[in-house]
């Protein structure tokens, strides 16, 4: 009697409660690779264990170790996670697909920005190794597409981030070197007509001082005002020769007077920054988790990752007219990895992409969705006459997808 009393109270001891089984499972049979995620895995049953960032990349959600939940197994093999089920598979709509279509280099590349006049994605190819002065287009007018190398006159050294506006790609050029194609180019913002392939340098400096990266922007649609991220990646990645001479921040510049606002300086790594449709919503991302020295004195010594740093996603209000930042709050902790390009559909959606594959999320910062790729993605556009096809790029990869998720409409 006392050793069944000693086995129920060792029992009831060590019972874990509260464990979502399955973890995972089919959403739908017609639909085989796409997994719902029941309650967000937020209950998994002991031993489970996810490794930490080894300091040069981050171990995805997927490599989790749940050995007493099988199920948990079949992420690592499908195309689409759904966690919030009835809007996660509204987005994707009846006959979703992920297809990986080129296989590039495996330098990072960045800045897709569709031109829709043509049906062409322009998109840029950076380092390693550095130095490489061509952009990359897709021609979405054959069938299948094809990839090409494009060269504009002047050239533009390393867009890092890309915008449509008034019939103009607008370019976040990140590069600087003393002669790069014959020519000295500076981090900056450059826009290309591309009807005739010319660009401009619309901005180079701040009174004097380079700009360490200029990595992602976007133009307000009222005001033409250009807002812009400035971390310190391009010392860290080799893009420029001259190490930072400014803090990480945030600007707004008005093409019109030259003149340029610093509008936020709080976050580590500014990257990623986008507008909500409604114009009353800014998203940046801080990867700062991704950081490195920048004194030139040591010279190129490369960033790391750790999983304990920022990995966040933080919205603002947008007041005075366009003009200023407020409200400062958390938005989303990113899952994988870091958050690097960030958009935002036309119903408000949050699309960001995190290691391999994009996050999908509400106005609220929820999760609903994630599209899981084969290689790490950095930035994504959306194309086409409906905007319901999204290309994602990256290194090594790129890939398409075809959901009902339409992106904005840029002008």
């Amino acid at each position: 009697m006392r050793v069944t009393f000693l086995i129920e109270a060792l029992s009831i001891l060590t019972a874990q409660t509260g464990v979502i089984s399955p973890l995972v499972q089919i959403c739908n049979a017609s639909l085989l690779r796409v997994l719902c995620i029941n309650k967000y895995a937020s209950v998994m049953p002991y031993h489970f264990f996810r490794p930490v960032s080894n300091g040069t990349n981050a171990p995805p959600f997927g490599s989790t170790s749940v050995p007493n939940d099988t199920s948990f197994g079949l992420v690592n093999n499908s195309d689409f996670l759904i966690f919030d089920r009835e809007r996660g598979l509204n987005l994707l709509g009846p006959n979703p697909s992920y297809e990986y279509i080129f296989n590039p280099s495996v330098a990072v590349h960045e800045a897709p920005v569709y031109v829709p006049a043509q049906d062409k994605l322009y998109l840029s190819q950076l380092s390693p190794p550095s130095g490489f002065l061509p952009q990359l287009v897709i021609d979405l007018n054959l069938n299948p597409p094809t990839l090409s190398q494009y060269l504009s006159n002047p050239p533009v050294y390393a867009p890092n981030g890309g915008t449509f506006h008034g019939g103009f790609i607008y370019w976040g050029a990140s590069g600087g070197n003393d002669s790069i194609g014959g020519k000295e180019q500076r981090p900056g913002i450059r826009t290309l007509d591309p009807a005739t392939n010319k660009s401009t340098t619309i901005l180079n400096n701040y009174f004097g001082y380079y700009f360490n990266t200029v990595d992602d922007l976007f133009v307000h649609p009222v005001t033409g005002d250009v807002w812009f991220t400035d971390p310190q990646y391009s010392w860290l990645t080799k893009l420029t020769d001259t190490a930072p001479q400014l803090p990480t921040a945030t600007y707004r510049f008005t093409p019109s007077t030259g003149s340029i606002h610093l509008v936020e300086d709080t976050l580590v790594q500014p990257n990623g920054i986008a507008i909500a449709p409604s114009l009353s919503t800014v998203y940046i991302g801080d990867p700062g988790a991704y950081s490195g020295p920048i004194d030139g004195r040591l010279g190129y010594l490369g960033g790391t990752v750790n999983s304990t740093g920022k990995h966040t996603i933080y919205a603002f209000d947008l007041l005075g007219n366009g003009t200023y930042l407020g409200n400062k709050r958390s938005f989303y902790l990113s899952a994988d990895w870091i958050p690097d390009g960030l958009k935002v559909a036309r119903n408000g959606y949050v699309v960001t992409a995190t290691g391999m594959g994009v996050d999908v999320l509400d106005e609220m910062g929820t999760l609903l969705a994630r599209v899981q790729t084969n290689y790490t993605v950095q930035n994504f556009a959306w194309t086409g006459s409906e905007l319901k096809t999204l290309w994602l790029v990256g290194e090594g990869g790129i890939s398409r997808v075809e959901w009902e998720l339409q992106g904005k409409e840029l002008g």
